[in-house]
Protein backbone atom coordinates (compact mmCIF):
# COMPACT_ATOMS: atom_id res chain seq x y z
CA UNK A 1 0.00 0.00 0.00
CA UNK A 2 1.44 3.37 -1.02
CA UNK A 3 1.74 6.34 1.33
CA UNK A 4 -0.93 8.19 -0.62
CA UNK A 5 -3.46 5.36 -0.41
CA UNK A 6 -2.74 4.87 3.29
CA UNK A 7 -3.26 8.58 3.95
CA UNK A 8 -6.48 8.48 1.93
CA UNK A 9 -7.70 5.64 4.11
CA UNK A 10 -6.84 7.51 7.31
CA UNK A 11 -8.36 10.74 6.04
CA UNK A 12 -11.63 9.36 4.72
CA UNK A 13 -14.93 10.27 6.36
CA UNK A 14 -14.89 11.19 10.04
CA UNK A 15 -11.41 9.78 10.60
CA UNK A 16 -9.59 12.75 9.07
CA UNK A 17 -11.10 15.47 11.30
CA UNK A 18 -10.80 13.20 14.34
CA UNK A 19 -7.10 12.44 13.76
CA UNK A 20 -6.30 16.11 13.18
CA UNK A 21 -8.13 17.06 16.38
CA UNK A 22 -6.23 14.34 18.25
CA UNK A 23 -2.91 15.70 17.01
CA UNK A 24 -3.89 19.19 18.15
CA UNK A 25 -4.72 17.77 21.58
CA UNK A 26 -1.34 16.01 21.80
CA UNK A 27 0.45 19.28 21.04
CA UNK A 28 -1.58 21.41 23.45
CA UNK A 29 -2.62 19.25 26.40
CA UNK A 30 0.75 19.15 28.22
CA UNK A 31 0.79 22.94 28.45
CA UNK A 32 -2.82 23.03 29.57
CA UNK A 33 -1.99 20.80 32.52
CA UNK A 34 1.51 21.92 33.45
CA UNK A 35 2.09 25.63 32.81
CA UNK A 36 1.30 27.91 35.80
CA UNK A 37 -1.09 30.87 35.35
CA UNK A 38 0.28 33.42 32.89
CA UNK A 39 0.42 37.18 33.09
CA UNK A 40 -1.31 39.18 32.12
CA UNK A 41 -4.29 38.51 29.86
CA UNK A 42 -4.78 34.84 30.74
CA UNK A 43 -5.08 35.51 34.46
CA UNK A 44 -7.42 38.44 33.86
CA UNK A 45 -9.72 36.24 31.77
CA UNK A 46 -9.57 33.39 34.28
CA UNK A 47 -10.18 35.63 37.29
CA UNK A 48 -13.14 37.33 35.60
CA UNK A 49 -14.62 33.89 34.84
CA UNK A 50 -14.02 32.79 38.44
CA UNK A 51 -15.79 35.89 39.72
CA UNK A 52 -18.81 35.04 37.57
CA UNK A 53 -19.06 31.73 39.39
CA UNK A 54 -18.50 33.35 42.77
CA UNK A 55 -21.02 36.15 42.33
CA UNK A 56 -23.58 34.47 40.08
CA UNK A 57 -23.46 37.52 37.75
CA UNK A 58 -23.07 36.10 34.25
CA UNK A 59 -23.82 39.36 32.43
CA UNK A 60 -21.28 41.92 33.66
CA UNK A 61 -17.56 41.14 33.43
CA UNK A 62 -15.21 42.26 36.21
CA UNK A 63 -11.60 41.83 37.26
CA UNK A 64 -11.77 42.42 40.99
CA UNK A 65 -13.99 45.51 41.31
CA UNK A 66 -13.03 47.00 37.94
CA UNK A 67 -15.32 46.45 34.92
CA UNK A 68 -13.63 44.50 32.13
CA UNK A 69 -15.26 46.04 29.08
CA UNK A 70 -12.93 44.69 26.39
CA UNK A 71 -14.36 41.51 24.88
CA UNK A 72 -17.84 39.97 24.66
CA UNK A 73 -18.93 37.41 27.20
CA UNK A 74 -18.50 34.16 25.24
CA UNK A 75 -15.08 33.10 26.51
CA UNK A 76 -16.06 33.81 30.12
CA UNK A 77 -19.14 31.64 29.83
CA UNK A 78 -17.11 28.83 28.29
CA UNK A 79 -14.46 29.01 30.99
CA UNK A 80 -17.05 29.18 33.77
CA UNK A 81 -18.83 26.14 32.32
CA UNK A 82 -15.55 24.21 32.12
CA UNK A 83 -14.68 25.02 35.74
CA UNK A 84 -18.19 24.18 36.95
CA UNK A 85 -18.02 20.82 35.14
CA UNK A 86 -14.42 19.78 35.79
CA UNK A 87 -13.17 21.57 38.88
CA UNK A 88 -14.10 23.92 41.74
CA UNK A 89 -13.67 27.66 41.64
CA UNK A 90 -11.96 27.49 45.06
CA UNK A 91 -9.24 25.26 43.63
CA UNK A 92 -7.96 28.02 41.33
CA UNK A 93 -6.86 25.28 38.93
CA UNK A 94 -5.84 27.14 35.78
CA UNK A 95 -6.03 23.99 33.63
CA UNK A 96 -9.83 23.98 33.84
CA UNK A 97 -10.00 27.52 32.45
CA UNK A 98 -7.84 26.41 29.51
CA UNK A 99 -10.12 23.57 28.41
CA UNK A 100 -12.13 25.82 26.01
CA UNK A 101 -8.88 26.87 24.35
CA UNK A 102 -7.80 23.26 23.91
CA UNK A 103 -11.19 22.41 22.42
CA UNK A 104 -10.87 25.48 20.18
CA UNK A 105 -7.64 24.29 18.57
CA UNK A 106 -9.06 20.79 18.18
CA UNK A 107 -12.09 22.30 16.44
CA UNK A 108 -9.83 24.36 14.18
CA UNK A 109 -7.84 21.31 13.08
CA UNK A 110 -10.91 19.15 12.53
CA UNK A 111 -12.79 21.89 10.65
CA UNK A 112 -9.73 22.45 8.46
CA UNK A 113 -9.86 18.81 7.32
CA UNK A 114 -13.64 18.90 6.82
CA UNK A 115 -13.45 21.96 4.59
CA UNK A 116 -10.43 20.73 2.63
CA UNK A 117 -12.13 17.38 1.94
CA UNK A 118 -14.47 19.17 -0.48
CA UNK A 119 -11.65 19.70 -2.99
CA UNK A 120 -8.67 17.55 -1.98
CA UNK A 121 -8.01 13.85 -1.75
CA UNK A 122 -8.84 12.57 1.74
CA UNK A 123 -5.18 12.04 2.54
CA UNK A 124 -4.21 15.56 1.53
CA UNK A 125 -7.14 16.99 3.47
CA UNK A 126 -5.76 15.13 6.50
CA UNK A 127 -2.34 16.67 5.82
CA UNK A 128 -3.95 20.12 5.85
CA UNK A 129 -5.41 19.43 9.27
CA UNK A 130 -2.13 18.01 10.56
CA UNK A 131 -0.20 21.07 9.40
CA UNK A 132 -2.66 23.31 11.20
CA UNK A 133 -2.85 21.16 14.34
CA UNK A 134 0.92 21.15 14.83
CA UNK A 135 1.62 24.78 13.93
CA UNK A 136 3.59 26.33 16.77
CA UNK A 137 1.36 29.36 17.30
CA UNK A 138 -1.92 27.45 17.37
CA UNK A 139 -0.46 24.76 19.65
CA UNK A 140 0.71 27.46 22.04
CA UNK A 141 -2.70 29.15 22.17
CA UNK A 142 -4.19 25.81 23.27
CA UNK A 143 -2.61 26.29 26.69
CA UNK A 144 -3.65 29.93 27.21
CA UNK A 145 -7.05 30.68 28.75
CA UNK A 146 -7.94 33.55 26.42
CA UNK A 147 -10.06 34.17 23.34
CA UNK A 148 -7.76 33.39 20.43
CA UNK A 149 -7.86 29.59 20.25
CA UNK A 150 -11.66 29.55 20.45
CA UNK A 151 -11.86 32.37 17.89
CA UNK A 152 -9.62 30.36 15.54
CA UNK A 153 -11.76 27.24 15.96
CA UNK A 154 -15.10 28.94 15.38
CA UNK A 155 -13.81 31.09 12.50
CA UNK A 156 -12.21 28.09 10.79
CA UNK A 157 -15.45 26.15 11.09
CA UNK A 158 -17.45 29.06 9.67
CA UNK A 159 -15.02 29.47 6.76
CA UNK A 160 -14.92 25.72 6.07
CA UNK A 161 -18.71 25.69 5.84
CA UNK A 162 -18.68 28.82 3.67
CA UNK A 163 -16.06 27.23 1.42
CA UNK A 164 -18.19 24.13 0.98
CA UNK A 165 -21.20 26.28 0.09
CA UNK A 166 -19.12 28.24 -2.42
CA UNK A 167 -17.65 25.13 -4.04
CA UNK A 168 -21.10 23.54 -4.33
CA UNK A 169 -22.11 26.59 -6.39
CA UNK A 170 -19.06 26.05 -8.62
CA UNK A 171 -19.71 22.42 -9.45
CA UNK A 172 -18.08 20.91 -6.38
CA UNK A 173 -19.60 18.26 -4.13
CA UNK A 174 -22.93 19.09 -2.48
CA UNK A 175 -22.43 21.16 0.67
CA UNK A 176 -24.98 19.12 2.63
CA UNK A 177 -27.64 20.22 5.05
CA UNK A 178 -25.17 20.97 7.82
CA UNK A 179 -23.17 23.62 5.99
CA UNK A 180 -25.48 26.63 6.38
CA UNK A 181 -26.36 25.99 10.06
CA UNK A 182 -22.69 25.42 10.85
CA UNK A 183 -21.71 28.62 9.06
CA UNK A 184 -24.18 30.82 10.91
CA UNK A 185 -23.80 29.04 14.24
CA UNK A 186 -19.99 29.20 14.18
CA UNK A 187 -20.09 32.84 13.10
CA UNK A 188 -22.43 33.70 15.98
CA UNK A 189 -20.16 31.96 18.50
CA UNK A 190 -17.09 33.68 17.07
CA UNK A 191 -18.75 37.07 17.49
CA UNK A 192 -19.77 36.21 21.05
CA UNK A 193 -16.13 35.35 21.79
CA UNK A 194 -14.26 38.22 20.11
CA UNK A 195 -16.62 40.61 18.41
CA UNK A 196 -15.82 41.85 14.89
CA UNK A 197 -12.86 39.67 13.83
CA UNK A 198 -14.80 36.73 12.32
CA UNK A 199 -17.35 38.98 10.55
CA UNK A 200 -14.44 40.95 9.09
CA UNK A 201 -12.83 37.78 7.72
CA UNK A 202 -16.14 36.59 6.24
CA UNK A 203 -17.01 39.99 4.76
CA UNK A 204 -13.59 40.51 3.17
CA UNK A 205 -13.69 37.00 1.72
CA UNK A 206 -17.11 37.54 0.17
CA UNK A 207 -16.11 40.97 -1.14
CA UNK A 208 -12.88 39.68 -2.67
CA UNK A 209 -14.64 36.73 -4.34
CA UNK A 210 -17.34 39.01 -5.72
CA UNK A 211 -14.80 41.42 -7.17
CA UNK A 212 -12.65 38.62 -8.61
CA UNK A 213 -15.55 36.81 -10.26
CA UNK A 214 -17.86 39.78 -10.84
CA UNK A 215 -20.82 37.79 -9.59
CA UNK A 216 -22.62 37.90 -6.27
CA UNK A 217 -25.74 35.81 -6.83
CA UNK A 218 -24.48 32.87 -4.76
CA UNK A 219 -24.00 35.13 -1.74
CA UNK A 220 -27.75 35.67 -1.61
CA UNK A 221 -28.27 31.93 -1.17
CA UNK A 222 -26.40 31.67 2.13
CA UNK A 223 -29.65 31.73 4.09
CA UNK A 224 -29.52 35.33 5.27
CA UNK A 225 -33.11 35.39 6.54
CA UNK A 226 -32.86 32.68 9.15
CA UNK A 227 -29.10 33.17 9.50
CA UNK A 228 -29.56 36.67 10.86
CA UNK A 229 -32.23 35.28 13.18
CA UNK A 230 -29.64 32.81 14.51
CA UNK A 231 -27.21 35.67 15.09
CA UNK A 232 -29.88 37.69 16.89
CA UNK A 233 -30.91 34.70 19.02
CA UNK A 234 -27.32 33.97 20.09
CA UNK A 235 -26.08 37.52 20.50
CA UNK A 236 -29.17 39.52 21.31
CA UNK A 237 -30.02 38.47 24.89
CA UNK A 238 -26.60 39.20 26.32
CA UNK A 239 -26.15 42.36 24.21
CA UNK A 240 -29.41 43.71 25.61
CA UNK A 241 -28.59 42.63 29.17
CA UNK A 242 -25.10 44.19 29.19
CA UNK A 243 -26.47 47.39 27.66
CA UNK A 244 -29.05 47.70 30.43
CA UNK A 245 -26.63 46.64 33.18
CA UNK A 246 -23.97 49.19 32.20
CA UNK A 247 -26.17 51.93 30.71
CA UNK A 248 -24.36 51.35 27.43
CA UNK A 249 -20.90 51.86 28.94
CA UNK A 250 -19.73 48.41 27.79
CA UNK A 251 -20.00 49.33 24.11
CA UNK A 252 -18.29 52.67 24.54
CA UNK A 253 -15.38 51.08 26.36
CA UNK A 254 -15.13 48.03 24.08
CA UNK A 255 -15.03 50.16 20.93
CA UNK A 256 -13.49 53.39 22.16
CA UNK A 257 -10.97 52.04 24.67
CA UNK A 258 -10.08 48.63 23.22
CA UNK A 259 -10.78 48.32 19.48
CA UNK A 260 -10.22 51.89 18.25
CA UNK A 261 -6.74 52.34 19.77
CA UNK A 262 -5.58 49.12 18.09
CA UNK A 263 -6.71 50.46 14.71
CA UNK A 264 -5.32 53.97 15.10
CA UNK A 265 -2.17 53.53 17.16
CA UNK A 266 0.23 51.13 18.82
CA UNK A 267 -2.02 50.07 21.70
CA UNK A 268 -0.33 48.75 24.85
CA UNK A 269 3.11 49.02 23.24
CA UNK A 270 2.45 46.25 20.72
CA UNK A 271 3.41 48.10 17.57
CA UNK A 272 5.29 46.76 14.56
CA UNK A 273 5.72 47.77 10.90
CA UNK A 274 3.91 46.14 7.97
CA UNK A 275 5.47 42.83 7.04
CA UNK A 276 5.69 41.73 10.68
CA UNK A 277 3.42 38.70 10.24
CA UNK A 278 5.02 37.72 6.94
CA UNK A 279 8.47 37.78 8.52
CA UNK A 280 7.35 35.67 11.48
CA UNK A 281 5.29 33.19 9.45
CA UNK A 282 8.09 30.56 9.08
CA UNK A 283 8.50 30.52 12.88
CA UNK A 284 4.85 30.62 13.88
CA UNK A 285 3.77 27.98 11.35
CA UNK A 286 6.57 25.50 12.11
CA UNK A 287 6.69 22.66 11.10
CA UNK A 288 4.27 23.57 8.30
CA UNK A 289 7.10 25.89 7.17
CA UNK A 290 8.19 22.91 5.09
CA UNK A 291 5.42 23.50 2.53
CA UNK A 292 5.20 27.28 2.59
CA UNK A 293 7.14 27.78 -0.69
CA UNK A 294 5.22 24.99 -2.43
CA UNK A 295 1.94 26.43 -1.17
CA UNK A 296 2.79 29.84 -2.61
CA UNK A 297 3.83 28.42 -5.99
CA UNK A 298 0.84 26.08 -6.13
CA UNK A 299 -1.58 28.88 -5.24
CA UNK A 300 -0.30 30.97 -8.14
CA UNK A 301 -0.46 28.07 -10.61
CA UNK A 302 -3.94 26.96 -9.54
CA UNK A 303 -5.45 30.39 -8.87
CA UNK A 304 -8.14 29.71 -11.46
CA UNK A 305 -9.52 26.80 -9.40
CA UNK A 306 -12.53 27.76 -7.27
CA UNK A 307 -11.11 26.17 -4.11
CA UNK A 308 -7.76 27.94 -4.42
CA UNK A 309 -9.52 31.20 -5.26
CA UNK A 310 -11.62 30.88 -2.11
CA UNK A 311 -8.54 30.19 0.03
CA UNK A 312 -6.71 33.19 -1.43
CA UNK A 313 -9.70 35.46 -0.82
CA UNK A 314 -9.89 34.13 2.75
CA UNK A 315 -6.19 34.72 3.31
CA UNK A 316 -4.96 37.83 1.50
CA UNK A 317 -7.44 40.64 2.30
CA UNK A 318 -7.57 39.93 6.04
CA UNK A 319 -3.81 39.39 6.18
CA UNK A 320 -3.30 42.84 4.63
CA UNK A 321 -5.64 44.35 7.21
CA UNK A 322 -3.64 42.77 10.04
CA UNK A 323 -0.37 43.97 8.49
CA UNK A 324 -1.74 47.50 8.11
CA UNK A 325 -3.08 47.79 11.66
CA UNK A 326 -0.55 49.59 13.92
CA UNK A 327 -1.14 47.20 16.84
CA UNK A 328 0.25 43.73 16.22
CA UNK A 329 0.34 40.58 18.32
CA UNK A 330 1.65 37.27 17.01
CA UNK A 331 -1.69 35.47 17.39
CA UNK A 332 -3.83 37.94 15.43
CA UNK A 333 -3.53 36.02 12.13
CA UNK A 334 -4.63 32.67 13.59
CA UNK A 335 -8.10 32.82 11.94
CA UNK A 336 -6.27 32.70 8.58
CA UNK A 337 -4.18 29.60 9.27
CA UNK A 338 -6.86 27.36 7.76
CA UNK A 339 -6.45 29.04 4.38
CA UNK A 340 -2.67 28.60 4.54
CA UNK A 341 -3.08 24.93 5.44
CA UNK A 342 -5.45 24.42 2.48
CA UNK A 343 -3.00 26.01 0.05
CA UNK A 344 -0.04 24.05 1.38
CA UNK A 345 -1.97 20.78 1.15
CA UNK A 346 -3.18 21.69 -2.35
CA UNK A 347 0.47 21.90 -3.43
CA UNK A 348 0.70 18.11 -2.98
CA UNK A 349 -1.50 17.64 -6.03
CA UNK A 350 -0.71 18.48 -9.63
CA UNK A 351 -2.31 21.31 -11.59
CA UNK A 352 -3.74 19.89 -14.79
CA UNK A 353 -0.87 18.24 -16.64
CA UNK A 354 1.71 19.93 -14.43
CA UNK A 355 3.44 18.01 -11.64
CA UNK A 356 2.87 19.10 -8.04
CA UNK A 357 4.90 22.16 -7.00
CA UNK A 358 6.60 19.92 -4.42
CA UNK A 359 8.34 18.15 -7.30
CA UNK A 360 10.26 21.27 -8.29
CA UNK A 361 13.88 21.08 -7.05
CA UNK A 362 14.10 24.77 -6.20
CA UNK A 363 10.82 24.79 -4.28
CA UNK A 364 11.82 21.64 -2.42
CA UNK A 365 15.22 23.10 -1.55
CA UNK A 366 13.75 26.34 -0.21
CA UNK A 367 11.14 24.50 1.86
CA UNK A 368 13.71 22.08 3.26
CA UNK A 369 16.13 24.89 4.06
CA UNK A 370 13.48 26.96 5.83
CA UNK A 371 12.23 24.12 8.00
CA UNK A 372 15.77 23.08 8.99
CA UNK A 373 16.73 26.63 9.99
CA UNK A 374 13.58 27.13 12.04
CA UNK A 375 13.91 23.67 13.57
CA UNK A 376 17.44 24.49 14.72
CA UNK A 377 16.21 27.76 16.23
CA UNK A 378 13.55 25.94 18.26
CA UNK A 379 15.93 23.14 19.22
CA UNK A 380 18.42 25.66 20.60
CA UNK A 381 15.77 27.76 22.35
CA UNK A 382 14.82 25.09 24.90
CA UNK A 383 18.31 24.46 26.39
CA UNK A 384 19.18 28.17 26.22
CA UNK A 385 16.06 29.03 28.23
CA UNK A 386 16.94 26.28 30.68
CA UNK A 387 20.50 27.56 31.07
CA UNK A 388 19.37 31.15 31.68
CA UNK A 389 16.26 30.65 33.80
CA UNK A 390 16.01 27.05 34.95
CA UNK A 391 17.65 24.93 37.60
CA UNK A 392 18.12 22.09 35.10
CA UNK A 393 15.34 20.05 36.67
CA UNK A 394 13.76 20.10 33.22
CA UNK A 395 16.97 19.30 31.35
CA UNK A 396 15.61 15.97 30.10
CA UNK A 397 12.54 17.73 28.73
CA UNK A 398 14.70 20.37 27.06
CA UNK A 399 16.77 17.64 25.41
CA UNK A 400 13.63 15.78 24.30
CA UNK A 401 12.00 18.93 22.91
CA UNK A 402 15.15 19.91 21.01
CA UNK A 403 15.55 16.41 19.62
CA UNK A 404 11.93 16.28 18.46
CA UNK A 405 12.15 19.70 16.79
CA UNK A 406 15.28 18.57 14.96
CA UNK A 407 13.54 15.33 14.01
CA UNK A 408 10.57 17.27 12.62
CA UNK A 409 12.86 19.44 10.53
CA UNK A 410 15.25 16.74 9.33
CA UNK A 411 12.63 14.09 8.59
CA UNK A 412 10.53 16.63 6.74
CA UNK A 413 13.49 17.91 4.74
CA UNK A 414 14.77 14.43 3.82
CA UNK A 415 11.38 13.09 2.78
CA UNK A 416 10.61 16.26 0.83
CA UNK A 417 13.94 15.90 -0.95
CA UNK A 418 12.90 12.40 -1.95
CA UNK A 419 9.65 13.77 -3.41
CA UNK A 420 7.54 12.22 -0.65
CA UNK A 421 5.94 15.50 0.29
CA UNK A 422 2.81 14.12 1.96
CA UNK A 423 4.85 11.79 4.16
CA UNK A 424 7.24 14.67 4.89
CA UNK A 425 4.40 16.91 6.04
CA UNK A 426 2.83 14.22 8.21
CA UNK A 427 6.13 13.15 9.82
CA UNK A 428 7.10 16.76 10.52
CA UNK A 429 3.66 17.49 11.98
CA UNK A 430 3.71 14.53 14.38
CA UNK A 431 7.27 15.18 15.57
CA UNK A 432 6.59 18.92 15.84
CA UNK A 433 3.46 18.34 17.92
CA UNK A 434 5.37 16.04 20.28
CA UNK A 435 8.20 18.56 20.52
CA UNK A 436 5.79 21.34 21.39
CA UNK A 437 4.22 19.16 24.06
CA UNK A 438 7.65 18.49 25.61
CA UNK A 439 8.51 22.19 25.51
CA UNK A 440 5.36 23.57 27.14
CA UNK A 441 4.66 20.59 29.38
CA UNK A 442 8.20 19.92 30.60
CA UNK A 443 10.53 22.85 29.97
CA UNK A 444 8.35 25.88 30.73
CA UNK A 445 7.17 24.76 34.20
CA UNK A 446 10.79 24.14 35.20
CA UNK A 447 11.74 27.78 34.51
CA UNK A 448 10.92 28.65 38.11
CA UNK A 449 12.11 32.28 38.09
CA UNK A 450 9.18 33.03 35.75
CA UNK A 451 6.52 31.83 38.17
CA UNK A 452 6.71 34.34 41.01
CA UNK A 453 2.99 34.38 41.74
CA UNK A 454 2.79 30.59 41.85
CA UNK A 455 5.72 30.39 44.26
CA UNK A 456 4.27 33.09 46.51
CA UNK A 457 0.85 31.43 46.66
CA UNK A 458 2.44 28.03 47.31
CA UNK A 459 4.60 29.36 50.15
CA UNK A 460 1.62 31.11 51.75
CA UNK A 461 -0.33 27.86 51.65
CA UNK A 462 2.64 25.92 52.99
CA UNK A 463 2.74 28.22 56.01
CA UNK A 464 -1.02 27.92 56.58
CA UNK A 465 -1.47 31.59 55.66
CA UNK A 466 -3.53 31.32 52.49
CA UNK A 467 -7.04 32.82 52.73
CA UNK A 468 -8.42 29.73 50.96
CA UNK A 469 -7.40 27.56 53.93
CA UNK A 470 -9.66 29.39 56.39
CA UNK A 471 -6.92 29.55 59.03
CA UNK A 472 -6.08 33.26 58.83
CA UNK A 473 -8.39 36.09 57.77
CA UNK A 474 -8.08 37.56 54.32
CA UNK A 475 -7.54 39.25 52.04
CA UNK A 476 -3.82 39.22 51.43
CA UNK A 477 -2.38 42.70 50.89
CA UNK A 478 0.33 42.96 48.23
CA UNK A 479 2.66 45.96 48.02
CA UNK A 480 4.76 46.71 44.94
CA UNK A 481 3.66 43.72 42.86
CA UNK A 482 0.36 43.78 40.97
CA UNK A 483 0.37 40.90 38.51
CA UNK A 484 -3.08 39.39 37.75
CA UNK A 485 -1.77 35.84 38.25
CA UNK A 486 -1.38 36.51 41.97
CA UNK A 487 -4.93 37.87 42.15
CA UNK A 488 -6.20 34.73 40.41
CA UNK A 489 -4.34 32.46 42.82
CA UNK A 490 -5.24 34.35 46.01
CA UNK A 491 -8.76 35.51 45.18
CA UNK A 492 -10.72 38.48 43.91
CA UNK A 493 -10.48 40.43 47.15
CA UNK A 494 -6.67 40.45 47.12
CA UNK A 495 -5.61 44.00 47.97
CA UNK A 496 -3.07 45.53 45.60
CA UNK A 497 -1.79 48.52 47.52
CA UNK A 498 1.29 50.08 49.07
CA UNK A 499 3.57 49.47 52.07
CA UNK A 500 1.35 51.37 54.51
CA UNK A 501 -1.61 49.15 53.61
CA UNK A 502 0.60 46.09 53.98
CA UNK A 503 1.43 47.18 57.52
CA UNK A 504 -2.28 47.74 58.19
CA UNK A 505 -2.90 44.14 57.05
CA UNK A 506 -0.45 42.85 59.66
CA UNK A 507 -2.20 45.00 62.29
CA UNK A 508 -5.51 43.40 61.31
CA UNK A 509 -4.14 39.86 61.51
CA UNK A 510 -3.89 39.37 57.74
CA UNK A 511 -0.95 38.18 55.58
CA UNK A 512 1.07 40.59 53.45
CA UNK A 513 3.41 40.27 50.47
CA UNK A 514 5.94 43.05 49.97
CA UNK A 515 8.18 43.55 46.94
CA UNK A 516 11.79 44.43 47.79
CA UNK A 517 11.56 48.04 46.60
CA UNK A 518 8.83 48.68 49.18
CA UNK A 519 10.50 46.76 52.00
CA UNK A 520 12.05 49.76 53.77
CA UNK A 521 8.80 51.72 53.70
CA UNK A 522 6.89 48.68 54.97
CA UNK A 523 9.24 48.26 57.92
CA UNK A 524 9.01 51.95 58.69
CA UNK A 525 5.19 51.70 58.71
CA UNK A 526 5.39 48.71 61.07
CA UNK A 527 7.69 50.60 63.45
CA UNK A 528 5.40 53.62 63.39
CA UNK A 529 2.48 51.42 64.49
CA UNK A 530 4.57 49.48 67.00
CA UNK A 531 4.07 46.22 65.10
CA UNK A 532 6.12 43.19 64.18
CA UNK A 533 5.61 40.85 61.24
CA UNK A 534 6.61 37.18 61.12
CA UNK A 535 8.48 36.29 57.91
CA UNK A 536 7.13 33.32 55.96
CA UNK A 537 9.60 33.20 53.11
CA UNK A 538 11.18 34.96 50.15
CA UNK A 539 10.65 34.28 46.45
CA UNK A 540 12.49 36.00 43.65
CA UNK A 541 12.48 35.89 39.90
CA UNK A 542 11.77 37.64 36.63
CA UNK A 543 8.49 39.46 36.12
CA UNK A 544 8.39 38.77 32.38
CA UNK A 545 5.50 41.20 31.84
CA UNK A 546 7.81 44.16 32.47
CA UNK A 547 11.27 42.57 32.37
CA UNK A 548 11.95 43.45 36.00
CA UNK A 549 13.57 41.24 38.62
CA UNK A 550 11.38 41.17 41.73
CA UNK A 551 11.91 39.89 45.26
CA UNK A 552 8.72 39.10 47.16
CA UNK A 553 8.81 38.78 50.95
CA UNK A 554 5.88 37.05 52.59
CA UNK A 555 4.69 37.99 56.06
CA UNK A 556 2.04 37.05 58.56
CA UNK A 557 1.20 38.51 61.98
CA UNK A 558 3.38 37.11 64.76
CA UNK A 559 1.78 34.34 66.80
CA UNK A 560 -0.01 35.49 69.91
CA UNK A 561 1.41 34.32 73.23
Amino acid sequence: MTTESLLDRWGAGWRGPLLAALLAMIAGLPGVLAVPPLDRDESRFAEASAQMLETGDFVSIHFQAAPRFKKPVGIYWLQAAAVKTLSQVEDRAIWAYRVPSLLGVMLAAGACVWGAAAFLRPGNALVAGALMASSFMLSTEASIAATDAVLCGTTTLAMAALGRLYLAERGGPPAGRRARPLFWGALALAILVKGPIAPMVVALTLAALSLWERRVSWVGRLGWGWGLIVLAAVLGPWALAITVATDGAFWGAAVGSDLAPKLTGEAEGHGAPPGYYLLLAPLLLFPATLLLPAGAVGAWRARGEPAVRFALCWLIPSWLVFEAAPTKLVHYTLPLYGALAWLMARSLEGVGADPPPTDGPRVRAIGAGLVVVVGIVFAIAAPVAMARLGDFSGAAWAFAAGLLFLLAASAGAVLLGRRRAAAAALAASVAGALGHGALVGGVLPSLRPLWLSTAAARDLAGAGASPWQGVVPGPVTVAGYAEPSLVFLLGADTELAGPDEAADAIAEGRPAIVEGRDEAAFRAALTEQGLRAAPIGVVSGLDYSNGRTDILRLYRPPPTK
